[in-house]
């Protein structure tokens, strides 16, 4: 057992948005957006948000639109 490597099983994320349909994904739902902004103000991959790939764009999308209307920072102070 030369390469007996160490496995970390995490707990299996889900994308919370297919789970609860009644979520909208809307750039006035700043509260909802800013979750998915890292602290420095980057979007989060969906890897770290668990969010599927047709939702992670959506949110994406979103916080762009909120960013351009000034209701979200482009970068964190």
């Amino acid at each position: 057992m030369l390469y007996d490597k160490k496995r970390k099983y995490g707990k299996k994320k889900f994308c919370r948005f297919c789970k609860n349909p009644e979520l909208e994904i809307n750039y006035k739902n700043t509260d909802i957006l800013k979750q998915f902004i890292s602290e420095v103000g980057k979007i989060e991959p969906a890897r770290l948000t668990g969010a599927c790939a047709k939702h992670q764009r959506k949110i994406s999308n979103e916080i762009k639109k909120a960013r351009h209307m000034a209701l979200l920072p482009y970068i964190a102070d």
